[in-house]
C-alpha cells in the first residue's frame, strides 16, 4: 500500500508538494512580503492570552478600570501583539526552514490596539549571510511591521532567525520540503 505522501486524492500515486517557508536562498533583501490574510483580535483572544501567561494588568481585563484610562478602554495584551505579528509571516517565511529564532530587538508599539481591530503584518528582509560557523545555514534579519485596519502602524519588530539553504535543508535528517 502507498504512503499518503505517494498518493493522491483518488488514492493513485502522485506528487505531494508540502506548504513551507522559504528557504535562506529564496529571500530577498528590500522585498517587501505581505502576510495575509490580517487577524482580527478578539476581546477573547485578549482575556486568554493575559491570563495564560499571568499577567493580571487590568489594563487588559478590566473594562470599567480602563474607561477611566487615557485611552478610554482595554488594550490588546502587546505581547499578544508581537506574537501574533511575528505569527502572521510564519507560513510564508519560515515554516519548515527556519532552525532557531535567535533575536528579538526595536519592538516598538506606537498606536494601541483595540479589541475587534484587526492586524495585518509585512516583513521586510534587511539583512541575511551565510553562517560562518553553521555549513548549510544562514542568518537572517526581518524588520516586520503591524498596522491596523486604517494602515495606522501599531506594532515593529526586528527578528533575527537561523533559516536553512536548500542544499543545507535537503541534506540534513530533518524533513526535507
Amino acid at each position: 500500500m502507498n504512503t499518503a505522501a505517494e498518493r493522491d486524492g483518488n488514492g493513485a500515486a502522485g506528487k505531494v508538494i508540502e506548504q513551507r517557508g522559504l528557504y535562506f536562498d529564496e529571500l530577498e533583501t528590500d522585498a517587501t512580503y505581505a502576510h495575509r490574510p490580517g487577524r482580527t483580535l478578539t476581546e477573547t483572544d485578549n482575556v486568554l492570552f493575559t491570563t495564560m501567561t499571568m499577567n493580571n494588568q487590568a489594563l487588559h481585563l478590566d473594562a470599567a478600570w480602563s474607561a477611566g484610562q487615557p485611552f478610554g478602554q482595554r488594550l490588546m495584551n502587546s505581547m499578544f501583539t508581537l506574537a501574533t505579528l511575528v505569527g502572521q509571516s510564519v507560513a510564508q517565511l519560515t515554516q519548515g526552514t527556519i532552525v532557531a529564532q535567535l533575536g528579538l530587538t526595536d519592538v516598538t508599539f506606537p498606536h494601541p490596539l483595540y479589541h475587534g481591530d484587526t492586524l495585518y503584518t509585512e516583513t521586510v528582509v534587511s539583512e541575511k549571510r551565510l553562517s560562518a560557523s553553521r555549513p548549510g545555514q544562514g542568518i537572517v534579519t526581518m524588520a516586520h511591521t503591524g498596522r491596523n485596519q486604517d494602515g495606522v502602524v501599531v506594532a515593529t519588530a526586528s527578528r533575527t532567525c537561523l533559516m536553512w539553504t536548500r542544499a543545507g535543508h535537503t541534506g540534513s535528517t530533518g524533513p526535507a520540503a
